[in-house]
């Protein structure tokens, strides 16, 4: 035997053949599942609302077809499932952002508005998406795991993003045999996390590094691994997985 290092054995794409759909692919978590899905192999198609930066994330991951609409927009949201010119297999929904702010102070349409703006996209998607998914595809929602604990400042998002396991769980036995699962993030660095914190971002970049059992932040990277893992494992369905760096318990 000769006494040089092994060759490294040649891993097939997990993703090969595959086509990719990410609602909301311009930026973030979208993106990064967009860029995770490609290195895989998968052919990827993305949207989202602003057009110039939806073709610029499509230039970076080499996506095959971009259509820019806003995805709470159902009629557009039908039509650009209908348009599409082949079966898929997965789908991830990554569009919207959670609602903070005192109850008491929220009108009765902005209630129902951060109550239901989740469940009826993925509802939606699901609806206009399932005759074209191959089977032991999935769809890929989004949630939070701020409902796991109800503090100041969170306001509805807890009761909102509580109702998402079950919606997801129920959703996996009406769509099967495609899957349905529901990633549960906690903060994640992510653009739409600066829009929302703004000037306090950094301190709270510093204070998740300081008390994360991870000993660092969240990154779009982290949850793009996690969501192209639950594309590729077809026994997945019906489940939510946490992803927080354990957030949640500290």
């Amino acid at each position: 035997m000769s006494g040089g290092t092994p060759a490294a054995v040649q891993r097939e794409p997990e993703l090969a053949g595959q086509a990719v759909v990410v609602i909301g692919g311009s930026a973030g978590i979208g993106l990064e599942t967009a860029r995770r899905a490609r290195a895989e192999g998968a052919e990827v198609i993305l949207t989202g609302r602003d057009p110039v930066r939806l073709s610029q994330a499509a230039k970076e991951v080499g996506a095959q077809r971009t259509v820019a609409f806003d995805a709470n927009d159902t009629a557009c949201l039908q039509r650009f499932f209908q348009d599409l010119p082949a079966p898929i297999d997965h789908v991830m929904v990554t569009a919207g952002g959670p609602v903070y702010g005192p109850l008491l102070e929220m009108d009765p349409a902005q209630v129902r508005t951060a109550l239901s703006d989740h469940i009826v996209l993925g509802l939606e998607v699901a609806r206009n998406a399932a005759g074209m998914m191959r089977p032991g595809g999935t769809l890929v929602l989004m949630g939070g795991t701020g409902g796991r604990r109800v503090g100041h400042g969170l306001g509805i998002a807890s009761a909102a993003t509580a109702a998402l396991p079950p919606f997801a769980a129920a959703l996996a036995l009406e769509l099967a045999p495609v899957r349905v699962n529901l990633i549960a993030a906690g903060f994640v660095d992510t653009p739409l996390s600066a829009s929302l914190l703004g000037d306090q971002l950094d301190e709270r970049r510093s204070e998740l590094r300081a008390t994360l059992p991870i000993g660092r932040v969240v990154t779009p990277a982290d949850v793009a691994a996690l969501a192209v893992h639950i594309m590729t494992n077809t026994a997945l369905t019906g489940a939510t997985y946490d992803i927080d760096g354990g957030q949640q318990f500290v």
